[in-house]
């Protein structure tokens, strides 16, 4: 069997084209015609040796074998900026003083961090994993470089918004929720404690709905709060984002549950010309960002957030 070695140019305007859902799009972000964007296209299910693609409706929607080429092609591109990165890169030195909302902290932390340590090993990380009020006093105080946080409109002096991404209501795992908008019933609510951005919306959401709610359970932090729901003790509000298997995201009208709006993640950054080390994290961190939030349905990556020097084949 013959070994086929792909053309990271073609896999890197495939992957750009499947996160913008559009290979108009990403030709116009790629700096090439579309007629090249299907020739390389063409070009990889040729070297694939089966379909990439089929037929959905009047577009177009990936084969088994294309999906499983998505993942493999993101890797392959992450491994090879990592080292275009760390070849270039190799002798930052210095701190980077990094913050992160609590949802990020053990999905999307963990891998940021061993990418750029393998990158850029001489420079060292202070992460953060606080809450969204924290995060901003901080990165307004000079005590934080970056802060990937949520926002309902907010910015600091230097914000980029990075995505806009579907709230949703969170119960239990298992089981049907024991609370429904036609009983007559004050909903119970369980939420972080105060000042809390979701659970402002939540009920003012709730409020315009003419649905009454109680505070039913109250946590300092998101590994409380997943117990209470996973134990029924009220129904939350978070994004789909690293939510953990003992609840799961309620689906649509579920309940009774009115419609919730859709939130803006946000990188803040205390300096409009960070460090060179600054620059790189937040550059990993919007590709991390751009990989987990592209399996979200409804989200939405903002195509005019800065590239911050990544390096590219």
């Amino acid at each position: 069997m013959r070994k086929i070695i792909f053309d990271l140019d073609v896999l890197r305007s495939f992957v750009t084209g499947m996160e913008l859902g559009s290979f108009a799009r990403a030709a116009d972000r790629l700096g090439r015609s579309t007629s090249a964007i299907s020739a390389q296209l063409k070009k990889l299910e040729e070297q694939a040796g089966t379909p990439i693609f089929r037929k959905a409706g009047r577009g177009l929607a990936l084969t088994e074998a294309g999906e499983t080429m998505l993942a493999y092609a993101r890797r392959l591109l992450d491994l090879n900026d990592e080292a275009a990165t760390a070849i270039h890169g190799a002798e930052l030195e210095g701190w980077v003083r990094l913050g992160l909302q609590e949802d990020f902290g053990e999905t999307l932390l963990p891998d940021v961090l061993g990418r750029f340590a393998r990158a850029h090993p001489k420079v060292r990380i202070e992460a953060r994993v606080v809450r969204n009020a924290e995060l901003v006093e901080r990165v307004t105080s000079g005590k934080l470089d970056l802060a990937l946080a949520w926002s309902d409109g907010f910015r600091t002096e230097h914000t980029d918004r990075i995505a806009e991404v579907p709230l949703c209501w969170v119960g239990p795992a298992q089981g049907a929720v024991q609370w429904h908008a036609d009983s007559g019933e004050i909903m119970p609510l369980a939420s972080l404690e105060a000042p809390c951005l979701l659970r402002n919306i939540a009920v003012k959401t709730l409020d315009r709905a003419g649905i009454g709610w109680r505070i039913s359970f109250v946590s300092p932090s998101l590994g409380g709060l997943w117990a209470a729901t996973a134990a029924g003790l009220g129904v939350a509000i978070r994004t789909p984002l690293g939510l953990p298997s003992k609840v799961r995201q309620l689906s649509a009208g579920e309940a009774g549950l009115p419609p919730l709006p859709k939130l803006d993640l946000v990188l803040h950054r205390a300096e409009a010309e960070a460090s060179p080390a600054t620059e790189r994290l937040a550059s990993i961190i919007l590709q991390a960002v751009r990989q987990t939030i592209d399996a979200v349905p409804q989200s939405r990556i903002f195509e005019d957030v800065p590239d911050y020097g990544v390096v590219t084949a």
